[in-house]
């Protein structure tokens, strides 16, 4: 069933809301939270989707906000709210309300939606893309147990994971640790089956994908041991390995459908590790509502702490240094050959004594190190993220 109300309030949606749901035959609401999810026109389609389809596991009221303050001073001027109200199958196991706010009511969108609030239920806030920088802070996200932000929407995902850092309060989650939930259990019941000590690990993903670098900053505060970063052409993560005395540990997904995990000692096995799709990711966050300790851990950790890859050059760069170092400590020899008894007469003058001097190791060892040093410099491969 869909209603349509122009220039409409809270009270009249609410009482829509009510007879739909006589009319449908449902006396009492049997829905366990309130799902807003603050979005544009043009992400409103498969938002409102996979919120549905995730109201079949967590059956919900969701509220789709629309702002539209308009660019024209009478369009600013001209305040008023549409309702679209979505009820039975078009709604999935809930009710469905988008909010069209026009004018000056798009900055105050928290009025219009308290009083549509599920009573005695918890709020979650979903921001599919242009998240703000603050989301506890936000007037819609102050009145949320939960917020949900999605890293890889924006200009620069790995720089939106130091701002998720920076602004991070007890209740906020991103869809880029979501995505990686299928990889830690699958490295952990991995370490649960082998128990063996790492030493350091590798992962390998897309740049520019946040959840390839918060997989690496999980390895690093739960492990304690170096990692390595290092940029494929995806999709996604494409390899994870743990390196231990007895063998390396390796989870490959080459294809973002399947994955292989081989162990020293034991035959490769497939497993799932398929990437999900939104639907999936917002079921999965709607099921816990406390705060997740172990995210907060991981997106804290700046990303320099995961290690870049050397190159070729890097490494004869260090090889140089070595070889100066060496010379350095080496003391340089000289030697004097003299003969016994000094020749007298004519013979003399045609055979003096000889004195050779080899040159200084210390100063040829330096010059030829340095002249590679120069023509090899180091340099360092660029790090980028990515989902």
């Amino acid at each position: 069933m869909k209603i349509d109300l122009t220039d409409t309030t809270s009270s009249k949606i609410n009482a829509a809301l009510m007879d739909a749901r006589r009319a449908g035959g449902a006396g009492a609401a049997g829905m366990v939270l309130t799902l807003v999810i603050v979005t544009d026109e043009g992400s409103a389609y498969d938002a409102l989707k996979a919120a549905n389809d995730a109201s079949r596991e967590h059956p919900s009221r969701t509220l789709a906000v629309i702002k539209r303050a308009g660019r024209s001073p009478r369009a600013r001027a001209e305040t008023r709210l549409d309702a679209e109200i979505l009820v039975g199958s078009d709604a999935g196991s809930g009710e469905t309300v988008v909010l069209r706010m026009h004018g000056e009511l798009a900055a105050h969108a928290q009025s219009v939606v308290l009083p549509l609030l599920l009573p005695d239920a918890p709020v979650v806030v979903w921001w599919p893309e242009n998240s703000p920088a603050h989301p506890a802070q936000d007037p819609l996200g102050s009145i949320a147990q939960r917020r949900i932000t999605d890293a890889v929407t924006a200009e620069s995902p790995v720089g939106q994971l130091a701002q998720r850092a920076q602004s991070y309060t007890p209740g906020d989650t991103d869809l880029a640790w979501t995505r990686i939930t299928g990889w830690r259990s699958m490295l952990a019941a991995a370490l649960d089956q082998r128990p063996a000590k790492v030493t350091a690990a590798v992962v390998e993903g897309e740049s520019y994908n946040p959840s390839v670098e918060l997989l690496g900053l999980w390895l690093t505060t739960r492990l304690h041991v170096p990692v390595e970063r290092v940029v494929t052409g995806g999709p996604g993560i494409t390899s994870v390995t743990l390196r231990t005395k007895d063998g390396d540990i390796t989870l490959d997904r080459p294809d973002g459908l399947m994955g292989t995990l081989s162990m020293p000692g034991a035959p490769d096995r497939q497993v799932a590790l398929k990437r999900r799709e939104t639907s999936e990711l917002i079921a999965e966050e709607l099921r816990r509502l406390d705060p997740d300790d172990i995210y907060a851990t991981s997106v804290r950790t700046p990303v320099e702490r995961l290690r870049e890859p050397a190159n070729a050059e890097t490494a004869a760069a260090d090889k140089a240094a070595r070889a100066v170092e060496a010379a350095t400590a080496a003391p340089a020899r000289v030697t004097v050959k003299v003969p016994a008894e000094p020749a007298e007469g004519p013979a003399a003058a045609k055979a003096p004594a000889k004195a050779v001097a080899k040159a200084p190791a210390k100063a040829a060892a330096k010059k030829t190190a340095t002249g590679v040093a120069k023509k090899a410099p180091a340099k360092r491969a660029t790090k980028r993220s990515g989902t």
